[in-house]
């Protein structure tokens, strides 16, 4: 790789694990030899889990950084809120919980310079992809594919994998056309991100699932999911809003997240 990753790790409650897999995830990427930084953003924990990732603050000054704010908001606003303090030219969405691991980066970065494309996503549906994954997902995670491929056109088959390569210029048009901020965050954007010619291809993974048989979506979660993902097909096809929303900064996006970076910890 040339060029600088900015690695965004959205925690929450993640306090007892989020060392090691910090740790973990430095080490890994060190070892690949890649010049990057790694953000972990604390999306409101009570546990307060930027406490415990701002311990490595002084091991690696210059790989990791600390950011929270103090209500809990969804993965998406702590994926945005990331992106706006992220330095590098290629920026990583990875989940805290070490699912999926960070050594499986090299394979999203080789398909991204084979195919030219300024998205790469993990796959559970990739026919190389290897899964630990309740059958519970699996058909749920058709379902909702068959649903995104008819109202969208993506040209992949699995939108909701937590590890994503994004050239940075993609995120810097796209997020200022989000809105929804929870589950349907990864439509919204990879919706977006298609509508203005941006190249998506997907990449296998290799995905060890540690939570219960629907993790922490619940019921009313999905129900949820449903209503925004009709939102986003209403505001892109119906009233054309995402064509009409202007540029905005990085500066002007965090601002909206309320998130402030931490420097050191006692």
């Amino acid at each position: 790789m040339t060029g600088k990753i900015s690695v965004i790790m959205p925690a929450y409650n993640e306090a007892r694990h989020i060392v090691k897999n910090l740790i973990e995830v430095v080490e890994t990427l060190s070892g690949f030899e890649y010049d990057f930084e790694v953000i972990v953003v604390d999306d409101g924990s009570p546990d307060k889990t930027y406490l415990e990732a701002a311990k490595l603050l002084s091991m690696h000054p210059e790989r990791v950084r600390v950011v929270h704010y103090d209500e809990n908001r969804g993965k998406g606003n702590a994926l945005i809120c990331g992106a706006t303090f992220a330095k590098g030219d290629y920026v990583v969405f990875l989940d805290a919980d070490m699912d999926l691991h960070p050594s499986q980066l090299p394979v999203l970065f080789g398909i991204m310079d084979a195919q030219n494309a300024d998205v790469v996503i993990g796959s559970k549906r990739h026919p190389l992809s290897k899964v630990n994954y309740p059958w519970h997902r699996r058909a749920g995670s058709w379902g909702y594919y068959s649903l995104i491929r008819l109202l969208f056109g993506l040209p992949v088959k699995d939108t909701q994998t937590g590890l994503k390569v994004f050239k940075h210029m993609v995120l810097a048009r796209v997020f200022p056309r989000v809105l929804v901020k929870r589950f349907a965050f990864d439509i919204e954007v990879l919706a977006n991100a298609h509508r203005l010619g941006y190249k998506i291809v997907d990449a296998p993974v290799t995905l060890e699932f540690q939570r219960g048989a629907f993790g922490r979506i619940k019921p009313r979660d999905i129900y949820r999911i449903m209503v925004d993902t009709a939102a986003i097909f209403y505001r892109m096809h119906i009233i054309k809003y995402y064509d009409r929303v202007p540029e905005m900064s990085s500066q002007e996006l965090r601002a909206q997240t309320s998130a402030r970076e931490v420097q050191s910890v006692r």
